[in-house]
């Protein structure tokens, strides 16, 4: 958009309060962020030229919302409330936002995951408008130029991929981009970012889906990934271009796979504001759900054994995570290693193998494994047998390999185990909740990575980094911090846990109930802030006149405020076109 066609008014917490608008007519119905459909008042169409363009009837808010959500409950299928949903959002964002808050249980997994990876499946086919920005190797170059288009929104958040590591359905070449669309849609929901904040960003490098190469309508980059240098330069390109147009904005990279996922969080923790939410993310509320479990079970984390099945970037996130705790809570780095085991195709992860070096940390001496007396020995159940397994997690993407043997065999060792079959969508989870809880007669505790329906009545809980990472984006925002410090990840896990009734514990649900997402994301980010200041990285809120001085309680009050809401703003016209 022209940078004069609007221009956001914000109150001192940062937040929009009017939108003044240099449009008339039509122009201001075809802008998502401007656009109130039938809600325009008589006052507005006679100032803005809409007279005549509408239906004499003003319908307000309160009414669109009733009335989109009666037309989603008439749709056959997910994918086509999913289409309806983005089509809503591109005529009208607040509408569209003040739909999925209404029923934010229900609408969640329309508008991410599991349905998400059906719309990056069929994003050729199924495109309609673009949505954010599509670098390839043929506009790298000019990547400044580009994002400057972009300016005039106060761009804050944006969630970036090469689509390489797609939920669990890995390569989606240029349908990668419907994943940062759906996470930005959940900083909207959760910490209250306003939409025309978020940026998605697409990092084209070409596909290695034959699949996708041999579609003729494919919209990407018809090319073979790159790799090796090609592709670290392409990277390091489009990092440099974020950093000098967006200098204080958030960068959060997804479903990058496994060796670079770790590469480019690690590369650039000093030079751009960033954290990578499969590992980082998913760490953070594996860990909180097991905190909760812990409280239901009275025991220590210090005290548990932990066995990982899956060595991508989700599972050794969860296994740094679990490190880094327990490493809080007292332990020595060699101690903490020594509990936790992680598995990979080839079985527990040992320092005789050739290992991908994110995998490293986590090896174990073949020779300390008494019980692995061969390859043949190297399997799940005689890990979790022998080395007396009390807390599993599956981010394998194996369906089915928490089998019953197994899940039993983790029962042995403790009087409540913890099994988080995490993998998603729900097809590849490792073992159905219901079959864990009549296998160990419902002493399991469990979280899982994708909704289940509840079972025997009660909610499973769901490991969803939507607990995390729009809470944790908030809190670097307001904190005005400059680093993004792997405190914040425990931090923000606690805050999660703090979160879950005591009512809830009762019934052993480790996670909250996605209804409280607003609620949990304002804790974390409070949490997060809070562990800025306290450990010497918080500055200026560059986005806020409010400043919270490095006092807990103006931070407080300053992520509350800085809160957007789905609601009409004021449009405030600004001269002639």
């Amino acid at each position: 958009m022209a940078e004069n066609f609007y221009h956001f008014e914000y109150d001192e917490y940062g937040n929009t309060k009017a939108i003044r608008i240099a449009a008339r007519g039509m122009s201001v119905q075809a802008n998502n962020f401007t656009n109130k459909g039938t809600s325009f008042s008589e006052a507005e169409r006679e100032q803005l030229q809409l007279s005549g363009l509408l239906p004499p009837a003003v319908r307000p808010l309160e009414s669109q919302v009733k009335n989109s959500l009666n037309i989603i409950s008439n749709k056959a299928t997910d994918i086509e409330k999913f289409i309806y949903v983005r089509s809503l959002y591109d005529r009208n964002a607040t509408l569209a936002h003040a739909v999925i808050a209404e029923d934010l249980a229900h609408l969640m997994p329309i508008i991410y995951t599991p349905t998400v990876g059906i719309a990056c499946q069929k994003y050729s086919s199924m495109f309609r408008m673009a949505n954010g920005l599509h670098f390839y190797p043929g506009n790298i170059d000019h990547a400044e130029k580009i994002l400057e288009v972009y300016g005039a929104h106060d761009i804050r958040v944006a969630v970036v991929t090469d689509n390489q590591g797609i939920l669990g359905i890995g390569d989606q070449g240029a349908g990668g981009i419907a994943i940062c669309l759906g996470k930005l849609m959940l900083y909207t929901q959760g910490a209250g970012i306003a939409p025309w904040h978020c940026l998605p960003i697409s990092l084209d490098v070409g596909t290695n889906n034959k699949e996708l190469l041999d579609d003729p309508d494919y919209l990407g980059w018809r090319h073979p990934r790159l790799e090796g240098d090609d592709y670290i330069n392409f990277v390091q390109r489009f990092a440099r271009a974020f950093k000098t147009v967006y200098p204080n904005a958030l960068c959060q990279w997804e479903d990058f796979s496994k060796q670079n996922a770790f590469a480019i969080r690690d590369a650039y923790l000093h030079d751009l504001i960033s954290f990578n939410d499969d590992i980082q993310g998913t760490g953070a509320i594996t860990l909180a759900a097991i905190l909760t479990a812990l409280k239901i079970k009275q025991e220590a984390l210090k005290d548990q054994v932990f066995l990982v099945h899956g060595a991508g970037a989700g599972g050794i996130g969860v296994a740094e995570q679990i490190e880094t705790a327990l490493l809080a809570d007292g332990l020595s780095t060699e101690e903490a290693l020594a509990r936790i085991f992680a598995l990979d195709s080839h079985g527990v992860l040992t320092t005789d193998r050739s290992l991908e070096p994110y995998k490293g940390k986590f090896a174990k001496d073949p020779h300390t494994l008494s019980w692995l007396k061969n390859k043949e020995d190297n399997t799940l159940l005689n890990a979790v047998v022998n080395e007396k397994i009390t807390v599993l997690i599956g981010t394998s993407g194996r369906a089915g390999c928490f089998t019953e043997e197994v899940v039993k065999a983790t029962l042995a060792n403790t009087d409540r185990p913890v099994i988080f079959p995490l993998s998603n969508p729900t097809t590849y989870a490792e073992a159905l909740p219901e079959d864990i809880h009549r296998w160990t007669e419902r002493k399991a505790l469990i979280a899982t990575g994708s909704p289940f329906p509840p079972v025997n009545g009660t909610r499973i809980a769901q490991c969803n980094n939507v607990f995390i990472f729009p809470g944790v984006g908030l809190g670097i925002l307001a904190s005005g911090t400059r680093e993004v410090l792997p405190s914040f990840f425990t931090a923000a896990a606690m805050a999660v846990a703090e979160m879950v009734s005591q009512e809830d514990r009762e019934k052993g649900i480790l996670t909250p109930p996605v209804s409280d997402l607003r609620k949990v994301c304002r804790q974390v980010a409070v949490a997060v802030g809070k562990t800025a200041i306290a450990d010497g990285v918080s500055g200026l809120c560059v986005y806020s006149t409010f400043q919270h001085d490095n006092d807990p309680q103006r931070l407080t009050t300053l992520v509350e405020k800085m809160q957007w809401r789905p609601t009409y703003l004021p449009l405030e016209v600004q001269g002639p076109l």
